[in-house]
């Protein structure tokens, strides 16, 4: 089995599971179908929260308009028993969130995405399948389903998420989302080639684990990784940091510090034969 890693960020890697006989075309769309809807899911859970608390989304054109019509107009602004003002200042939703029973199932099912979702998933080498990613997509259009019997206004970027891809739009996620025709699939700055196998690229091991990074259509390769991790990065920072003061210090200090050691004292080695090391004079 091979284990292909793709990597997203330092932070945001998933794997995914392939054998050298399957074709690099079928491979690629696997991958970009799986990128594709974990960005979705990532935005999903983003918007499925502050839905629960603050609301549905309000139509683009009256974005912020309730507020100025109620303070400066007087009008009166339809505010439930769970009224809580959307906290980003440019007021989207309609503040009227759901119970907090209903606001505890959206946060246990988007918990539970976060963690398909997660980098510990590569670390503890599980694989990701688009079957397990479309169980949260329904786990959280369920939650959605109960909070809002009603359903969510057609320009409302959860609903528009669960439906497709329309809710990134406007979005980083939005910027990453990949064709399956076009995208290209690369590993230590060579393309796989749509017309051949897995094999052909990586050898003919199944027990081969890759690191590969997908790209847009003309980005060419992507740009080598930094030889230490971050974690080994900022380690070596706080060493040097660490060393460069005790140096500081040790500049800073009287060349004539060391006589008042033990180890400069020329008598030291006669008292200690003499076990006399611990006598002191009165006072001293």
């Amino acid at each position: 089995m091979v284990v292909v890693q793709v990597k997203r960020s330092d932070t945001d890697v998933f794997l995914v599971e392939s054998t050298i006989t399957e074709s690099n075309d079928a491979l690629v769309r696997r991958l970009v179908k799986i990128w594709n809807t974990r960005l979705r899911l990532m935005q999903l859970v983003e918007s499925a929260r502050d839905m629960g608390k603050y609301g549905a989304s309000k139509p683009p054109a009256e974005h912020g308009l309730d507020e100025v019509k109620e303070e400066y107009e007087g009008a009166s602004i339809d505010k439930g028993p769970y009224y809580q003002p959307d906290p980003t200042g440019k007021c989207k939703r309609t503040g009227n969130g759901v119970g907090p029973h209903l606001c505890e199932s959206l946060e246990r099912v988007c918990v539970d995405a976060e963690a398909l979702l997660g980098k510990e998933q590569a670390q503890r080498r599980v694989a990701v399948t688009q079957e397990a990613l479309d169980e949260k997509m329904d786990n959280i259009r369920g939650a959605v389903t109960m909070a809002f019997p009603m359903g969510l206004p057609e320009f409302d970027p959860v609903r528009l998420t669960i439906e497709g891809g329309e809710g990134l739009e406007g979005t980083q996620a939005g910027t990453e989302i990949l064709d399956e025709e076009t995208a290209g699939l690369w590993m230590a700055g060579k393309e796989f080639r749509r017309d051949q196998l897995v094999g052909d690229r990586v050898g003919k091991n199944e027990k081969t684990r890759i690191i590969c990074k997908l790209q847009k259509p003309g980005s060419g390769p992507p740009g080598r990784e930094p030889g230490v991790s971050e974690d080994e990065r900022k380690a070596m920072m706080a060493f040097y940091f660490k060393r460069q003061e005790e140096l500081k210090r040790l500049a800073e200090a009287n060349d004539d510090d060391y006589l008042a050691s033990a180890w400069a004292d020329p008598k030291q080695l006669q008292r200690s034969l003499r076990g006399t090391g611990t006598v002191r004079a009165p006072g001293v």
